[in-house]
């Protein structure tokens, strides 16, 4: 890996910018050789330029600079559906028409046991991998057991890792391997594509990670769980594995996640209230950067 440090921010202009976000993008900023913007603007539907607008205005009010051109998914499309289609050559991916409502009912069978969650929600009981790959989707999904048999089976997998510089939820820290049972039944097949997107968080976020030479990821602690599959992509589609820093959350007085819906913490809301870039800092634990 290369000795640079290449850091990115990766928002979705979905919403405005609040103090979680500043927090991220000014710890990825410091230290970084390179400081890249991405816009991850894969969800058409909710994704506004005037939100994209605001997002730079935010960052530069917080004397934060990045090199151009800012990199948008929404015309990434043809090479998230390239790799997409390299994991269906190799038979790693089916086709899947369920509804959430049909994962619902399937899972509330008595013979499912207790659901299980995972990093993108209940666990997906496997119905159309079992029913024969039908020919109409809702999405693509990958097949887990298929990936990590293709890998070289679960000892294989083990010696995959990646490396946490600050610490998840439980304290995990250094170089974590990947657990190929947490894999197949607390991550399960996960969405790589849906019809209405064309693809998915997991699988653009690997690509583009990779196609920036990213060597730094700086995100909140509630992506450490969606690390493995970000390895196991990587591994799959022979693409690069960054460093990771999954920092601490910024929370509201009564010790809530921050989120786009908390207009009382957005960065503008802040700014015409007049609070300073320093008073951001010093909020949000970094009046030392």
């Amino acid at each position: 890996m290369s000795s640079r440090r290449v850091e990115r921010f990766a928002p979705s202009p979905t919403g405005p910018l609040h103090l979680g976000h500043a927090f991220s993008a000014l710890t990825a900023a410091r230290g970084a050789d390179r400081f890249l913007l991405r816009m991850e603007d894969i969800d058409t539907a909710r994704s506004r330029p005037d939100w994209e607008a605001a997002i730079e205005q935010d960052l530069h009010w917080l004397d934060l600079d990045w090199e151009r051109p800012v990199l948008r998914q929404s015309e990434r499309l043809p090479l998230y559906r390239d790799a997409v289609a390299r994991l269906t050559a190799a038979g790693l991916t089916y086709a899947c028409t369920c509804t959430r409502g049909d994962i619902r009912a399937a899972l509330s069978a008595p013979q499912e046991g207790a659901p299980v969650t995972g990093p993108d929600g209940l666990v997906y009981p496997g119905t159309c991998r079992r029913a024969g790959h039908p020919e109409e989707a809702n999405a693509i999904r990958l097949d887990m057991a298929a990936a990590i048999a293709a890998l070289g089976g679960d000892e294989a997998v083990r010696r995959l890792t990646f490396t946490e510089l600050d610490e998840g939820p439980e304290g995990q820290t250094g170089c974590i391997p990947l657990d190929p049972d947490a894999l197949r039944t607390g991550v399960g097949d996960i969405v790589l594509a849906r019809r209405d997107i064309g693809t998915s968080y997991h699988v653009a976020v690997v690509v583009d990670d990779a196609a920036q030479a990213i060597t730094h990821v700086t995100r909140g602690r509630d992506l450490f769980e969606a690390t493995p599959i970000h390895r196991i992509l990587q591994a799959l589609l022979d693409l690069p594995t960054p460093l990771y820093r999954h920092h601490r959350l910024i929370r509201d007085a009564d010790g809530k996640r921050l989120a786009k819906r908390d207009d009382a913490r957005a960065l503008s809301l802040l700014r015409a209230q007049g609070w300073t870039p320093a008073d951001i800092r010093r909020a949000i634990g970094l009046s030392d950067s």
